[in-house]
């Protein structure tokens, strides 16, 4: 049985509806409890306290020796030795304590006096010459290289609140106050389907006249882990209503919380997805004035497996245009789901490099490469300088990553950003500086030591 849905039944909507649409469907998944090295790379769903002070006890942040601050500089005799790990010990006035990095401040000391501020006294009569006493060469201030209890964190405060991304240094502070388990938002579980009869497994030796390789279904694969997705391969499925059916079937049985499906979505005979969706669910749109990606679909479909509605994108089969609307609705979804505060992709603006022909209809997603870019040097310029820092001057440049037809897959190599370009006719020049919606990694740039870090925001 063939279904067809009108391509008029659509809407064209444009872009910043489509993505508010599905940001509205998109929940964050429910909290689970991990242990703490488990949760690197998620968001935290509850705040972490510290149950106690950090650091416990008056810790030194120097190797030197502890003293009263009120004895002053003069020679001194070194009673004992505190080393982390170890007891705290007491001193009296007259009197040092040598002291390890870490190590306990003796009760009655009020200051550290670092090793480079001191000058020992061997004795010979001790054993391997060991120095008793320590000439102090300068005056310290009370507090001086201590960390006083609870200086870093005191007890009760919030360490980590809800919505905080774990990354390393995170992990860090976790086991610093001694959260073994933590509860963080679940990460969304991404179906992936191919559709076509003239699509073919990559390891096909030799291609037939009319088939091509499945490019697109591994490229959303890894894609999907890249935001940090547990991803299942639901393979290819054949033009035909029953093949494409049973593929949703097996993505809903796995507990998919996002089904990803390439082709199928535009307006031919055997274009099988919206009528299927529209059948076993609702969908909230088939139609956005973009490009490339104007077959867009979004959907919602009933679980029975999970209990909740599972969501899904039906991409288009072109290359380009799946990878470039994944990034545009995807990729805030599936960091809604895992419980970003804010999903959306980072702007930045950009100079273009080169001419860019802009599309009379519809704005353009435009793959492109950016990279900083410094003006340069002015013979006899001064240096501008902010608080002893050179302040860098210049800005983001864009390339263009050549031509754009949605199926030139080579259109996607080393894209960093998408050029936001409006629909107009003409073309725009070199020099034109537009908003651009980063998707990688800065790449390789001249003197990188000499670019600022791009900030992007983070949940």
């Amino acid at each position: 049985m063939v279904f067809s849905t009108p391509s008029a039944a659509f809407k064209m909507i444009s872009i910043p509806e489509a993505l508010d649409i599905v940001l509205a469907e998109a929940n964050p998944l429910p909290a689970e409890t991990v242990p703490f090295q488990k949760a690197f790379q998620h968001i935290l769903a509850a705040d972490v306290l510290g149950a106690e002070p950090v650091p416990g006890y008056r810790a030194s942040i120097k190797d030197g020796y502890a003293v009263f601050s009120s004895d002053g500089p003069g020679e001194y005799d070194i009673v004992f030795e505190a080393h982390a790990g170890t007891a705290p010990g007491t001193l009296t006035a007259g009197n040092v304590a040598y002291i390890s990095t870490g190590g306990p401040v003796p009760d009655g000391a009020d200051a550290v006096v670092q090793i480079e501020d001191t000058k020992t006294i061997e004795d010979s009569s001790t054993a391997n010459n060991k120095s008793i006493r320590v000439k102090i060469l300068r005056q310290v201030r009370p507090g001086e290289d201590i960390r006083e209890i609870g200086s870093d964190m005191a007890a009760g405060q919030i360490a980590l609140p809800a919505g905080h991304s774990i990354g390393a240094a995170e992990v860090g502070i976790l086991a610093t106050v001694g959260a073994v388990e933590v509860s963080v938002h679940r990460k969304p579980h991404v179906a992936v389907l191919s559709t076509g009869d003239e699509v073919m497994e990559p390891s096909v030796s030799k291609l037939t006249p009319g088939k091509i390789r499945d490019a697109n279904r591994a490229m959303l694969l890894a894609a999907a882990v890249e935001t940090g997705a547990k991803v299942t391969d639901l393979g290819i499925a054949a033009d035909t209503a029953q093949q494409v059916e049973a593929a949703l079937d097996k993505a809903l049985s796995a507990g998919a919380d996002v089904v990803l499906t390439t082709g199928g979505v535009s307006m031919g005979d055997k274009d099988f997805i919206k009528p299927l969706l529209e059948r076993r669910g609702t969908i909230f749109f088939g139609k956005v004035c973009m490009k490339p990606g104007k077959p867009l679909t979004f959907a919602r479909v009933p679980n029975s497996t999970t209990g909740r509605n599972t969501l899904v994108f039906g991409l288009p089969g072109n290359p380009a245009s799946s990878l470039v609307t994944f990034h545009l609705v995807v990729v805030p979804c599936l960091r809604k789901m895992a419980g970003w505060p804010d999903p959306s992709l980072r702007r930045i603006h950009v100079r273009l490099a080169g001419a860019i022909k802009m599309d009379p209809e519809r704005p353009e997603y435009h793959r492109a490469v950016f990279h900083w870019e410094r003006p340069e040097p002015v013979a006899g310029a001064e240096i501008s300088k902010s608080g002893g820092e050179e302040i860098f001057q210049g800005e983001f440049v864009a390339e263009s990553t050549g031509g754009q037809i949605s199926s030139r897959i080579l259109s996607l190599k080393s894209a960093n950003a998408l050029i936001e370009v409006p629909a107009h006719k003409g073309s725009l020049p070199a020099g034109t500086r537009l908003t651009a919606l980063v998707i990688g990694e800065i790449g390789s740039m001249p003197q990188p030591q000499q670019h600022p870090i791009l900030t992007m925001k983070a949940p």
